[in-house]
């Protein structure tokens, strides 16, 4: 009996699969409506705006101005670009000419789009204080991926936020709209390599980790679309699956970043031309900008702060993800040449002119810091450890463990004794407690600099650039908006170029 009941019960499953489809968005009857929105900084006066739509369009284009009624500029593209296994077109235009600071009201040109808005950057060396979000290791929510039981009721904070979306990050995110900048997002979105971990997956592989990118993005975008979001990969965007033998089957598309690629490579900025009068920082910055690689490796510089976006996955020695990687040969290709990543970093902080842009900050996927719950990623630490204390750089913001860690200021494993009180060293926080499928990782052991470790919830880490000396580090709790840990960061800044 019991084998007839087991065997019973594979069957239901199977028939399960064999009925089930790819759980994808429904598609717009008019094809060229905008979806899946994302903003991100493009220059000192430009903003990028992407998205997707269902067909190609022959001449992306967005309307803009500085009142919903009067939208007298516009910019085209004719970015417009797709992959085998996709069933939408990514495309790009960048806003030019803009006034910092400024509330700008942007249309993507279509017969069913709405008015939207963003505030356009600060120029670097602009003090004003302002607040930044890290959020990574953010997967999508629903059947496909995390599921949270709780209040469903609506709320008119960002209207497009799906009530379904209540008490998670992302709903936080909605909550408290006005309070941040812009965000970045250091690898881990979407979680599409997991479909598998869904039954009614398993027999329609392609299309269900396709969905999973469709439905994530519309879940997004209501936030990306309306503040900056400055993307950089991490092992979820390298295929359909993770396990070397079966990333070898993943169809043409689905492999080497193709979608991650396709989505953020003509949104994110290379490397900034230099604002310093410095003649060496001009020459540096210039050697960055032709090395810079978006969306792989690029920076930015934002009011008081110059932000460098690192590629843990490739481009440097025994990288996880490339061929004969650590993870376990994912063999994704290098995307530039030999040292690149590497030169285009030691080039760019360089170019940091501390009186222009005090704080420096590098974010990155994998940490080599992390509570004993996880294994560091040694090969990274290698790599990117003796730049980031070479040249200052004040916190270093990684994610891949899904929990929210903070660290004293540490270099090569040994605390600064100067603590958070103008450290040389780095401060090292994990963010990666976002939420998706695979849940959160146990604390684990301590780790010896380590002064914060929480697992419980989902959370996310807020940066808030207070003056050119004080930063102010926060965990924020996403169900409740709770502050789970608060740290504030002084550095004297006194020297225009640091190279320790």
């Amino acid at each position: 009996m019991v084998d007839i009941l087991a065997s019973m019960k594979a069957l239901s499953l199977f028939a399960a699969c064999v009925l089930s489809t790819a759980s994808y968005p429904a598609i717009p009857s008019d094809k060229s409506t905008p979806v899946q929105q994302r903003l991100a900084v493009k220059g000192s006066n430009a903003v990028s705006v992407g998205w997707n739509t269902y067909q190609k369009l022959a001449q992306p284009c967005v309307e803009y101005g500085t009142s919903t009624t009067s939208l007298t500029s516009k910019q085209c593209s004719i970015s417009s670009v797709t992959y085998p296994t996709s069933r939408t077109y990514s495309n790009a235009v960048t806003l030019t000419g803009l006034t910092p600071a400024t509330t700008y009201y942007y249309k993507i040109v279509s017969t069913n789009s709405s008015v939207e808005h963003f505030l356009s950057p600060r120029v670097p060396g602009d003090n004003t204080p302002f607040s930044i979000n890290a959020i990574i290791d953010l997967g999508v929510y629903g059947a496909d991926g995390f599921t949270i039981q709780g209040d469903q009721t609506k709320r008119d904070i960002i209207p497009t936020i799906d009530p379904s979306l209540n008490h998670t990050t992302i709903d936080r995110l909605a909550r408290t709209v006005d309070d941040y900048e812009f965000i970045i997002h250091p690898g881990d979105l979407a979680y599409a390599d997991d479909w598998f971990e869904k039954p009614k997956n398993l027999l329609d592989g392609k299309n269900a980790y396709e969905a999973i990118l469709e439905q994530f993005y519309t879940q997004l975008a209501p936030i990306a679309g309306r503040k900056p979001y400055m993307a950089s990969p991490g092992n979820h965007e390298v295929a359909c699956q993770e396990i070397p033998v079966l990333t070898l089957a993943c169809p043409e598309g689905q492999k080497n970043f193709t979608d991650f690629m396709n989505r953020f490579g003509q949104t994110m900025p290379s490397s900034f031309a230099s604002t310093s009068a410095n003649q060496a920082a001009k020459v540096n910055a210039n050697k960055a900008a032709a090395l810079a690689k978006p969306p792989f490796w690029f920076s930015f510089e934002y009011g008081m702060v110059h932000v460098a976006m690192i590629d843990t996955e490739t481009d440097f020695a025994n990288a996880p993800d490339q061929p004969g990687g650590s993870s376990g040969h994912l063999n994704a290709s290098p995307f530039g040449t030999a040292n690149q990543q590497l030169d285009w970093l030691a080039a760019d902080l360089a170019s940091v002119d501390r009186t222009i842009t005090p704080w420096l900050i590098v974010g990155g996927h994998r940490p080599w810091y992390t509570t004993k719950g996880s294994s560091p990623c040694d090969s990274c630490q290698k790599a990117f450890e003796p730049l980031l204390y070479k040249y200052g750089v004040d916190l270093a913001i990684f994610g891949h463990v899904h929990n929210s860690q903070r660290f004293l200021p540490v270099n090569n494993g040994v605390a600064d004794p100067a603590k958070l009180n103008n450290p040389k060293a780095p401060m090292y926080i994990v963010a990666g407690g976002a939420g998706n499928i695979e849940g959160l990782s146990s604390v684990g052991g301590n780790y010896s600099t380590n002064v914060f470790a929480y697992a419980d919830d989902f959370s996310y880490a807020s940066v808030s650039f207070q003056s050119a000396n004080n930063l102010k580090v926060e965990f924020i709790r996403s169900s409740t908006g709770d502050v789970l840990d608060s740290s504030v960061l002084y550095k004297k800044h006194d020297q225009q170029f640091v190279v320790q």
